[in-house]
């Protein structure tokens, strides 16, 4: 296995734990703020250079060079590929710009040592592809979360009961898929497929989403949300020891929880609960297309996967500003405030839109190529893809009408954009417009992790270059079809 020519990787996750130590102790909160920015930052720095430095090497997969964690462990844990190493940046980017868009009095009660210390689990998790390892550090993550529901004396028996099960059946699964008894394995790759189910909300385990979404504050229930681990832990632990029946029920079962999510985020009433549908609807997507296993749909749900990760991100942060200007929000009435924050409303349509794959945002490749790899499938899971979509679209164009229009919002107080909301914005729609502009090398570097990924499954069907017997379609590394 290659090496990287410097421990960016190991120095990645060092930043965000030593920062913690940092954060400890009676401090003011503007200084904690300023803190955790610089740490956020300056992580976001060495993920962009572990993944530029893993591109210099032309590999599937490396790891450091020196690396601490194979001195103490005595093997090789922390890895990075080309599955996911954009992960790694997207991941920092998230917590940099959700940190950043933390401004009122957001500040005075948001978990700053919780956040970094989620951003350092959580990064953890995408450097490894260790089983063990992901479920551990998985169930880690949800220690932070655990801990503020119940310092706001919020119920934590639904999100705690959710998470149990899941550490319990993806670590039995893990050990039986070990065993050679075929009995076994089946019901260790049950497990598995169950643990899979409760991570990634799908129904009927979504309660645990709405339920964090009400009950923990909106910037943690980002954070712990939208670096859509659940389908990591799905490629990581299932898909490399999955029969061909196993993606078969999950892609089916995926199918009618993206549907069934995009609905329901159309009739809700509470903003939080409408957007953690939202979420789960695209994160379903995502497994529909890893489950579909060709080509061309792993390339789709891994292209949405980053997509609709920068889109929902901003879409997470303008509705946050919002809420923290006017409390909590409610979509069966209407608010009108384009007038006082036309930047918020723009961004929020922009990122919306960018999110269910409107032309010329970073969403509309990944959705052409979701869409293609799901009709190629079966004409029917195509149908549920664009169905899902429309939907989507529904549902934010709805939510647009009702918060900024409609009514006229009178206000003695000023709701315009903070300088530092406005940096965040701007970042973010630098990279829809840009990445949707010009999309060769995102969809480049998520077609040559779908032929690695393809690679590893136990699939007994044609290879790569057989897939495709249209003499006018050329699916190569160098030149994937969009």
């Amino acid at each position: 296995m290659n090496g990287l020519h410097f421990p960016f990787l190991e120095t990645t996750l060092l930043v965000p734990l030593v920062g913690c130590l940092f954060l400890l102790g009676k401090q003011p909160r503007e200084s904690i703020r300023r803190k955790s920015l610089w740490i956020a930052g300056l992580t976001l720095v060495f993920a962009i250079a572990t993944w530029w430095d893993f591109a210099t090497l032309h590999v599937f997969e490396a790891h450091d060079e020196w690396s601490f964690v194979r001195w103490l462990l005595g093997k090789e844990l922390l890895i990075v590929d080309e599955f996911s190493a954009p992960l790694l940046p997207l991941t920092a980017l998230i917590f940099l710009f959700t940190l950043t868009a933390t401004v009122g009095h957001k500040v005075s009660t948001f978990s700053y040592q919780g956040a970094i210390l989620s951003e350092a689990i959580s990064l953890a998790v995408l450097s490894t592809k260790d089983p063990v390892w992901v479920v551990v550090l998985l169930v880690v993550l949800g220690f932070p979360v655990f801990s503020e529901l119940a310092n706001r004396k919020q119920t934590t028996r639904v999100f705690a009961l959710h998470h149990l099960l899941f550490a319990v059946s993806a670590l039995a699964g893990c050990l039986l898929t070990l065993s050679n008894n075929s009995t076994w394995m089946a019901v260790g790759l049950g497990c598995l497929t169950v643990s899979i189910g409760l991570r990634c909300g799908l129904f009927p385990f979504s309660v645990w989403i709405r339920d964090l979404m009400q009950r923990c504050s909106f910037g943690s229930s980002l954070l712990y949300l939208l670096p859509m681990l659940g389908p990591y832990a799905a490629a990581r632990l299932l898909l490399p020891v999955a029969p061909e029946w196993i993606f078969a029920l999950i892609e089916w079962w995926a199918m009618a929880t993206a549907i069934f999510a995009a609905g329901m985020a159309l009739v809700q009433v509470d903003a939080r609960a409408f957007f953690g549908y939202l979420l789960l609807s695209h994160v379903s997507l995502v497994m529909v297309g890893l489950d579909v296993a060709t080509p061309i749909a792993l390339t789709g749900a891994l292209s949405l996967w980053l997509s609709a990760g920068i889109a929902m991100s901003g879409y997470g942060i303008v509705l946050r500003c919002v809420e923290a200007r006017i409390g909590r929000l409610r979509l069966d009435r209407y608010y009108g405030l384009y007038e006082h924050m036309p930047t918020f409303a723009w961004f929020y349509l922009l990122s919306g839109l960018a999110s269910v794959g409107f032309p010329c945002t970073i969403g509309f490749i990944a959705s052409e190529l979701l869409i293609e790899g799901a009709v190629d499938a079966t004409p029917v899971l195509g149908m549920g893809v664009v169905l899902t979509m429309a939907l989507q679209g529904i549902a934010i164009m709805s939510s647009y009408f009702r918060i900024f229009t409609g009514a006229r919002h009178i206000s003695s107080v000023s709701l315009s954009v903070l300088p530092e909301e406005r940096i965040a914005m701007i970042f973010l729609t630098l990279l829809i417009l840009g990445a949707g502009v010009i999309p060769q090398i995102g969809v480049g570097t998520r077609y040559r992790a779908a032929v690695d990924l393809r690679n590893s499954l136990r699939l007994p069907e044609k290879s790569i270059g057989e897939e495709d017997n249209d003499p006018g379609t050329s699916h190569t590394p160098e030149s994937p079809h969009p």
